[in-house]
């Protein structure tokens, strides 16, 4: 038996979007799978039937992830399955065919199309449903337009595909390319009437959607020129039509909404205390007043930030109860869990339903308030289905990934944590797996992406296989990590100063412990903010024979104003304005130090990574490359800052190839 090989990820199945029916007979999700040949992600979507116990396929298209339940027996979903609809969409043309299927089987008919590309759908009731879809703020009514009107329109842009033209900040998204004037609008389909209405202004940009009775609550962030991160909530009755401005811009940013028995919950932070990346606090709006009223100061990380490279897409982490509390899933130290929060004599309270090593991904309460499906990464395992009884009982429903790792011998996880900085620090180790105690093997200091995300126990591919080429593998979560608070996550103005020594101090104790480890052949590799600690590493220390920094940054001062979170990123994190504190951005920035470092680095980075534009990666790698150090700097085109985890499957095992050849050549 061996252990993990570089493609087997191809073989993985990965589930989202989780929903259940409106009366709960049935549940639906997406699979999704590589193809090698195709180069892409294949999606269709799968049954769950509470009747017969079963899990079948229902769809047998081509990446089938969006969908709604137009009632207990059919469901709606995006897809160009025609010739003329693939080519009509290869040409750029703005729409969206939308299919029925029974669940009954037979094959899914075409119901209706959509003038404008879909990027979600809601059921708001039998006759109506709600539409995300990308407009560009300049003519957000162009879906109105007929068929000679859009067809001029769109021959224009083609025409005009080699300009870009820039009037806001910021004005491109990871994943999504130049964004410009693009905004997600939200609107409402009649399926009897066959007609489309745009509900929100054409310069919002809709980023939460939620219904109670007669009526859809929406928050966005409204702007023309320059983002300030401070959302608005609207409402609309879909039957008076009346559009209304229930909570202006002001003072916070809106992260979700949620309809809670007769309230509106919002989740909310207004940043003042630690910035963008603080937890937010968990409110009810009072339309009357146009305003939130605060129920809980909770720091909780709602949603599940717990790393790994075997998911494909996304799903629902929160969910509102008839009975006013509600569902949710939180990080919490190094795992991801399901909590019901609830009121109990005004004071609110989080209390465990699901609480176990690894992550819960996404959940789906039944109708009947009886029970719950989630996916889930436990037990060493890839993603599978389970289902969750309120006594506690705990069934897994799946088996979509028990034969891709069934011949392959597996890395376990060894925990150990240590003091460091007056911190407990956690982190893992992960053997060779034909670990020998006779032998000395060379050893991978993983990091972490965010510096808001966590390691926890979860099958990553990438350790796995690096654990069978025979190479030990450690990582913690130090300062700046999430799960723990608001303070413990905060390193505003101190990247590099106390997170750093959390890893040199785990990196001893772990060479300390594990004496198999050849200590003169270390590496150390991280993407993100994972490589701008890569670079950091190197700059002020050269313990390790090599390094891989990954999609990293290397100057705060150049990285000012071209990262997708806008400026105000480099501003919070750097904790002051750069024209002001110039001398400590510089300071903080790893391109500081490029006359010390001496350890051969391989950079990695993907062209169209927006997040942390490759400009960093050329950067450092130049100043390497002349102060004689080696240095190798491999490109990716066409991929963005997800690539590791969700690219091209032919560029994630190129990736892969690139740093075993690095790792070969300098921990030989």
């Amino acid at each position: 038996m061996t252990g993990i090989m570089l493609k087997d990820f191809m073989k993985y199945r990965f589930i989202s979007n989780l929903q259940y029916a409106p009366e709960g007979k049935y549940a639906a999700f997406a699979v999704s799978s590589c193809s090698e040949t195709q180069n892409y992600y294949d999606s269709c979507l799968w049954i769950w039937s509470e009747a017969n116990k079963k899990i079948s396929q229902l769809t047998s298209g081509d990446r089938e992830q969006t969908y709604m339940w137009e009632d207990e027996e059919h469901i709606l979903f995006a897809a160009y399955r025609k010739e003329t609809e693939e080519n009509r969409q290869e040409l750029g043309w703005e729409f969206t065919p939308i299919y029925r299927i029974a669940m009954d089987g037979g094959e899914a008919t075409k119901a209706f199309e959509l003038p404008i590309v879909v990027r979600g759908l809601k059921r708001m009731d039998e006759q109506h449903l709600l539409v995300l879809g990308e407009i560009d703020a300049r003519e957000p009514d162009l879906y109105k337009a007929v068929y000679l009107e859009k067809k001029s329109i769109w021959s224009q842009k083609r025409r005009e595909e080699a300009y870009e033209t820039l009037d806001e900040s910021p004005f491109w998204k990871n994943g999504r390319g130049f964004v410009n004037k693009k905004r997600l609008a939200l609107f409402l389909y009649d399926k009897e009437k066959g007609a489309l209405t745009r509900i929100s202004d054409g310069f919002l940009d809709t980023s939460s959607v939620t219904v109670l009775g007669k009526k859809v609550y929406y928050a966005g962030e409204r702007y023309e020129n320059k983002s300030s991160r401070r959302g608005e909530i609207w409402s609309y009755h879909v039957d008076t039509k009346k559009n209304t401005c229930v909570m202006p811009a002001g003072e916070y940013d809106v992260e979700r909404l949620e309809a809670v028995g007769r309230d509106i919950f919002v989740f909310a932070s207004d940043e003042k205390t630690y910035g963008i990346n603080e937890n937010p606090f968990l409110y009810r709006l009072d339309e009357k007043k146009g305003e939130l009223q605060l129920l809980c100061r909770s720091q909780e990380t709602i949603g599940n930030t717990v790393n790994s490279d075997c998911r494909y897409g996304v799903g629902r982490e929160v969910e509102g109860r008839e009975d006013g509390s509600l569902y949710l899933i939180a990080t919490r130290r190094n795992a991801s869990h399901l909590l019901h929060m609830k009121e109990k004599e005004a004071i609110w309270s989080f209390e465990p339903v699901i609480e176990k090593e690894g992550s819960i991904d996404a959940f789906a309460l039944h109708p009947s308030k009886e029970k719950l499906l989630f996916i889930a990464m436990h037990d060493g395992r890839l993603q599978e289905l389970y289902q969750w009884t309120p006594r506690g009982k705990i069934r897994k429903l799946s088996s979509f990934n028990e034969t891709a790792l069934q011949e392959r011998k597996l890395s376990k996880m060894e925990k150990m944590s240590i003091v460091s900085s007056g911190e407990e620090i956690d982190g893992w180790v992960m053997k060779p797996t034909e670990f020998s105690e006779d032998r000395h093997y060379p050893a991978i200091l993983q990091i972490h992406g965010g510096p808001k995300t966590v390691y926890g126990e979860v099958f990553f591919h990438e350790m796995q296989y690096f654990a069978g080429q025979q190479y030990f593998v450690f990582f913690c979560n130090p300062l700046g990590s999430d799960g723990r608070g608001n303070a413990f996550a905060d390193i505003r103005g101190r990247y590099g100063s106390r997170d750093y020594q959390n890893l040199m101090d785990f990196t001893d104790e772990v060479l300390k412990r594990y004496p198999q480890i050849d200590a003169k052949r270390l590496a150390v590799s991280g993407g993100s903010y994972g490589g701008f600690m890569t670079n950091w590493i190197v700059g002020h220390t050269d313990r390790f024979a090599c390094a891989i920094s990954q999609r990293s940054i290397s100057n705060w001062i150049s990285l000012w104003g071209i990262s997708d979170i806008g400026p105000y990123f480099v501003r919070d994190q750097m904790a002051g304005e750069m024209g002001e504190k110039i001398e400590s951005f510089w300071r903080q920035s790893p391109l500081c130090y490029y006359q010390n470092v001496k350890t051969p680095t391989l950079f990695i980075h993907a062209s169209e990574d927006y997040r942390c534009p490759v400009d960093q990666s050329i950067q450092f790698y130049t100043a390497l490359v002349e102060n004689k150090v080696p240095a190798k700097l491999f490109l990716i085109r066409g991929e963005n800052h997800e690539m590791s985890r969700s690219g091209k499957p032919r560029h994630r095992v190129r990736r892969l190839v690139e740093m075993t050849n690095w790792l070969k050549r300098w921990l030989a």
